[in-house]
């Protein structure tokens, strides 16, 4: 948030991923546990418009509705470099560009050079390596950002809640209490 100079970070649980197996947690449950990390922390708000809306949680509609509630205000959405990988697969994926800028994260293992040749098609010509540049328009450009290197997914962590592993310094505490609480992510032994 501060390094792209965001006036602010919304994280935006999907009801139903169109790219994976349906969730162990309900709707419901990870809406609340998103609500639970960010809370207290200035600049992050969760939206809940992906659990209200009916279908699956594709990204260009919630984008096309962030854009109809900003005008031509920038917009960003930040994605994992995993998720970046695979996003010529992700419905209506070319109107992206017109919809926000691409904030791509990059996580250790997940590391791609951003030539313009290894971008798919309609992306090339959009990187930028100065994130200021984000601000100068609504949406059509590429950033990808380095972070602290934190070698946690998860899907990681859902692993290891399955297997009875701890995951104390992956998740704040009081989502990991509130994980515990509703014996969520346990495999169907631990759940007897």
């Amino acid at each position: 948030m501060r390094t792209l100079a965001l006036e602010e970070v919304r994280f935006i649980p999907s009801a139903i991923p169109p790219h994976r197996s349906a969730p162990l947690a309900r709707a419901h449950e990870r809406l609340r546990m998103v609500e639970i990390a960010v809370s207290g922390i200035p600049g992050f708000r969760v939206d809940d418009r992906e659990i209200r809306r009916s279908g699956p949680s594709y990204t260009v509609p919630t984008l096309e509705s962030f854009r109809a509630e900003l005008g031509l205000r920038p917009l960003c959405l930040i994605i994992g470099m995993d998720a970046f990988r695979g996003i010529e697969s992700w419905h209506r994926a070319r109107e992206l560009p017109q919809l926000t800028h691409l904030v791509v994260i990059q996580r250790p293992g997940w590391e791609f050079a951003p030539a313009d040749e290894a971008l798919p098609s309609w992306l090339r010509g959009r990187f930028c390596v100065d994130p200021g540049q984000l601000m100068e328009a609504p949406a059509g450009r590429l950033v990808f950002q380095e972070v602290s290197p934190q070698d946690i997914s998860s899907s990681g962590i859902r692993a290891a809640l399955a297997c009875g592993e701890s995951v104390h310094g992956m998740l704040p505490a009081p989502v990991e209490a509130f994980i515990a609480s509703h014996r969520l992510y346990l495999s169907p032994t631990q759940r007897m």
